[in-house]
């Protein structure tokens, strides 16, 4: 079981980590690791099944990258950036920041949570429309419009930023 989990969260965070930087410090594994520890560190969680797992791995991934994108930000006052553009056209710039996708976000929480996770899902979790219908239980065109919204939501957002 536990090979299982590991191999479908190492493919989770490659898909992630295919959208970064080439010289990206954090690899796929240690992605994984980090996933790994917050999930079942200290308390660990109790998902309700193997989907509410998986959405809560891809939430942890992006708290991970965040905080890396923050840390590296903090040290070099460049951050991580990331190409919105090839990953899901969120953003018409070439190289959007990491950290002000995630505050975008958080703002688009605020506004509509199932399009906020449905972006959590597809863009950092890196989950197909199919998945993130089975993961949130909607069907498919819900998902594409949710997507829909938070594509415009979110491009709108950033270009203002």
């Amino acid at each position: 079981m536990i090979t299982v989990v590991y191999r479908e969260l190492h493919r989770l965070a490659s898909r992630v980590m295919h959208g970064e930087n080439a010289g990206h410090t954090l690899q796929a594994t240690a992605l994984v690791s980090e996933t790994y520890l917050k999930l079942f560190g200290g308390q660990g969680v109790k998902p309700n099944d193997s989907q509410h797992f998986f959405a809560l791995a891809a939430q942890q991934m992006r708290r991970i990258l965040v905080d890396h994108a923050r840390a590296k930000h903090a040290d070099k006052r460049g951050g991580i950036k990331i190409s919105l553009d090839e990953m899901y056209q969120i953003s018409s710039e070439p190289d959007g920041d990491l950290v002000l996708v995630d505050e975008a976000l958080k703002e688009l929480q605020e506004l509509d949570p199932e399009a906020a996770q449905v972006v959590e899902l597809k863009f950092f979790g890196g989950y197909t429309d199919q998945e993130t219908a089975n993961i949130v239980g909607v069907n498919v065109a819900k998902v594409r419009r949710d997507w829909e919204f938070a594509r415009a939501w979110l491009h709108h957002h950033l270009e203002a930023s």
